[in-house]
């Protein structure tokens, strides 16, 4: 009895080690495919704008999510924005990927802005026949008095100084780029440790990027760029859309179209599409200006003069608002971007065509405001003065004619014969005065 037991008890273990020997031998794990790494390359050639700092933060982003190896920003600028400038520099200094500028292509430049964007990479390279520096603040807002300027300046060159020593580059020659306005070609920034290397095209430098050690805030990184794919982060339609109507010019244009639509709606109630259209513009116009420098001054001497052009369509003022708003809106678009730098100020091949068709526009409501005030009535009791008729009888101090297929009572100063043609002079209640035709 106890040996069927042990038996018993003995078989689930017999089963198991039968049901082992039946399983199919494990197959080995095939190696894991690998994958060449990522560099991420977006294209900068304009001005440092607040559109411009948006595309290169979510650029970085979007290269970190993707976890690429590094993400070039191949830089071509004369400057730009300090606000927009520090958004990118802060994103640049905190990114868990490698950032490389690269001043390109040749003949290209890293000015103003541009000079603190390159400090702040990781790796700094430049093609051949660039430049770089000329990174001293000009004013945004009209002209500031000696103590601000002193302290904008010690401010900005205290940053390129930091910036500069946390990537161990030249501190000496960032600050005096920033306080002499010094510029280098890309041989001198190699020798003075301004930037790390000099590449004449975009897969060169990929290639030169293999094996360099870099800081990021997660630790050092050595890059390993054999074989990398290099994607491009092209600017899409609304960045692109954005950075066209951020032009101060555009912004201009679109500001006076703007306001012409609600003239036009204003002068032709029910019109609808003036309107429209006009408010549209508006729109567009005062996110463009909120991402410029502009003078608040020069914004509301333009809205004057807008406003006096569409009060002389309802005032007769005998063309005194017309040229009052002419003049407004003249010194308005002067001052409304007082800016030292040429891609921050509105030309004058847009400001004079502007002016002067609002000038023309004025003439012409003018001219014709003119012409109708000068026209015989047509209507009414002054529309018949001038009128002529037919006595039809003896007229002197009372009588009949016909006029405008009525008969009206009629007296005259002279006798009149029945039958002749006279002339209304002065109308009476129901009664015409009238006279000979001559």
């Amino acid at each position: 009895m106890v040996l069927i037991l042990a038996l018993l008890l003995m078989l689930p273990g017999l089963a198991s080690a039968s049901g082992e020997k039946k399983q199919p031998a494990r197959q080995p794990v095939p190696p894991l495919s690998v994958k060449h790494n990522t560099v991420f390359l977006l294209t900068i050639d304009s001005p440092i704008t607040p559109v411009v700092a948006e595309y290169i933060v979510k650029s970085i982003d979007k290269a970190s999510a993707a976890k690429a190896e590094a993400i070039i920003i191949q830089l071509n600028t004369p400057g730009g924005l300090v606000d927009s400038m520090q958004q990118i520099v802060m994103k640049m200094m905190a990114s868990n990927t490698a950032t490389v500028v690269y001043v390109a292509p040749s003949g290209g430049r890293a000015a103003s802005a541009g000079v603190f964007i390159t400090l702040a990479a990781n790796i700094a390279a430049m093609a051949p026949a660039t430049h770089i520096g000329a990174a001293h603040p000009v004013t945004m807002q009209g002209s500031m008095d000696k103590t601000m300027e002193t302290k904008v300046v010690n401010d900005l060159a205290a940053m390129a100084r930091g910036i500069a020593e946390k990537r161990g580059r030249n501190a000496i020659w960032a600050e005096d780029a920033v306080r002499k306005s010094v510029s280098i070609t890309e041989t001198e920034a190699l020798k003075d440790h301004v930037i790390d290397l000099v590449a004449p095209d975009v897969p060169t430098l990929v290639k030169d990027l293999n094996g360099k050690t870099v800081d990021l805030v997660i630790g050092k990184k050595t890059l390993n760029t054999v074989g990398a794919e290099v994607k491009e982060i092209r600017m899409g339609f609304r960045y692109r859309f954005l950075e066209i109507i951020s032009n101060p010019n555009i912004a201009y244009i679109l500001m006076i179209l703007g306001f012409y639509g609600l003239y036009f709606e204003l002068s032709n109630p029910g019109a609808i599409f003036p309107g429209v259209a006009g408010a549209i513009c508006l729109v567009l116009a005062f996110y463009a200006l909120h991402t410029l420098p502009i003078n608040y001054a020069g914004l509301i001497l333009i809205i004057i003069g807008i406003s006096l052009f569409i009060a002389e369509a309802f005032i007769t003022s005998h063309g005194i608002l017309g040229i009052g708003g002419t003049i407004a809106m003249l010194f308005g678009s002067i001052m409304l971007i007082d800016s030292a730098s040429p891609f921050l100020q509105i030309s004058w091949a847009v400001i004079i065509p502007a002016v002067g068709l609002s000038a023309l526009l004025f003439i012409i409501t003018m001219t014709v405001a003119i012409r109708v005030y000068r026209e015989k009535p047509t209507t009414g009791k002054e529309g018949m003065i001038g009128m002529q008729a037919t006595a039809k009888t003896d007229i002197h101090t009372d009588g009949q004619v016909f006029m405008r297929g009525e008969y009206w009572n009629a007296w005259s100063d002279e006798p009149i014969q029945k039958g002749e043609k006279v002339t209304v002079i002065a109308i009476d209640g129901l009664k015409v005065k009238v006279k000979k035709t001559a």
